[in-house]
């Protein structure tokens, strides 16, 4: 039976356990209001979750216990990725219950109002942070060291043609996959942060400024952020960064990228800082300061900044996401992070030949699969902690 059709059929399956389930719920709580009321998508969402739990746990008891170890070494990245979720989950939960119990008040305070997934998100963020601050320490090599062994199967058993040595193994130059996915949280993502940093402090202060002065510098302002607005960011970067890389090559087009992406999402930075700038200057407390005559950096950044505070943090992790994902996009596509950096973009990129292995070396063929994950989670992880901080932000309690 092809896949294709092994698919369709547990669907078809899925479905019919679907409605069943609605139905049966129907009957047994007597009509109550969960079920009731519960749409057929989301019956077949419960069904198909559940689906992919049990397929989940079959197949990491059958590659743990049931299979022969040359079998079983096929599932290697899945293992390590159970392992992975079980570990941070864990981590999640004792980190919310230390920080409950350890710090000021106000962190006490904090961690006991904050969802496991909100903790989740902060601990994922703090693992990174580390890997990007301190990647020359635990990286077991350097990010541009090519050794002999290239295309070194992961798990580190030599009889199963891996390396002790390079425990995720090799690219297909002689790389190590593992010291590169940690040079990549260096350059990826504190190649982003410096990015957003800049993006805020330009569409930020401008935004600020349009929205006090008013005037012909907020029309001007205004209407410049709404033809670049008007243009697709990936298409406009890609644009700029041909152009640049005419001028400058190594770390001078990554710089170029920097600004360019900056630049762009200053844009956006701009329009939230100038909304909600507008909502603020209008306040009796602002009136007073003009009136106490403070220069206008003492009501931009004592004035109007703290009380946009909550809102623009929300941002910040959002367009931390949006500025992470086109840089990984600009690397794969070429044209951001320039080689021998490692950059997650471009090792899925790279590591795409061995998608060509899937039929026969499926451990193998999962590698791209390494880098779109470390992006995947990240991602997953600073939007949990913004839509806490939006929650917290807009005043509902639980």
């Amino acid at each position: 039976m092809s896949g294709l059709m092994t698919i369709l059929i547990a669907l078809a399956v899925i479905a019919a356990l679907g409605y069943a389930f609605r139905l049966a719920g129907q009957k047994l709580t007597n009509n109550a209001p969960m079920f009731r009321d519960m749409p057929y998508a989301v019956a077949f969402g419960y069904m198909l979750g559940l689906a992919v739990i049990l397929w989940a746990v079959w197949t990491y008891i059958k590659a743990q216990f049931l299979l022969p170890e040359a079998e079983a070494n096929k599932y290697f990245y899945f293992v390590v990725a159970i392992h992975a979720f079980i570990i941070f989950s864990v981590a999640a939960w004792v980190f919310r219950v230390f920080g409950r119990a350890v710090g000021t008040a106000g962190t006490r305070k904090l961690f006991r109002q904050m969802p496991l997934t909100a903790s989740f998100g902060v601990l994922v963020i703090l693992v990174y942070a580390i890997l990007a601050i301190f990647a020359g320490v635990l990286a077991p090599h350097g990010q541009e060291e090519v050794f002999a062994q290239a295309n070194v199967v992961p798990g580190g058993n030599p009889a199963l043609g891996g390396d002790p040595a390079f425990p995720l193994g090799t690219d297909q130059i002689g790389r190590d996959i593992l010291s590169r996915l940690i040079y990549g949280a260096q350059n990826t993502v504190g190649i982003a942060f410096v990015t957003t940093l800049i993006a805020f402090f330009v569409g930020g202060s401008l935004g600020f400024l349009a929205a006090t002065l008013r005037g012909w510098l907020d029309q001007f302002l205004s209407r410049t952020v709404d033809v670049l607005m008007a243009i697709p960011a990936l298409i406009f970067a890609l644009l700029l960064i041909t152009v640049a890389s005419a001028w400058v090559t190594g770390w001078g087009l990554t710089v170029a990228m920097v600004l360019i992406m900056a630049l762009i999402d200053s844009t956006r930075v701009f329009r939230l800082a100038r909304a909600v700038g507008m909502n603020i200057v209008v306040m009796d407390y602002i009136e007073a300061a003009k009136l106490r005559g403070e220069n206008l950096s003492y009501i931009v950044f004592r004035e109007i900044l703290p009380n946009a505070t909550a809102p623009l943090l929300a941002e910040f992790g959002l367009r931390f996401c949006f500025v992470f994902l086109t840089i990984s996009s600009l690397s794969f596509l070429g044209v951001g992070i320039q080689p021998p950096l490692a950059d997650w973009g471009t090792m899925v990129k790279d590591m795409s030949s061995f998608i060509n292995y899937a039929a026969f070396a499926p451990q193998v063929s999962a590698a791209p699969l390494l880098a779109a994950s470390a992006i995947a989670l990240l991602t997953v992880a600073v939007n949990f902690v913004v839509d806490w901080m939006l929650h917290r932000s807009s005043g509902l309690k639980e």
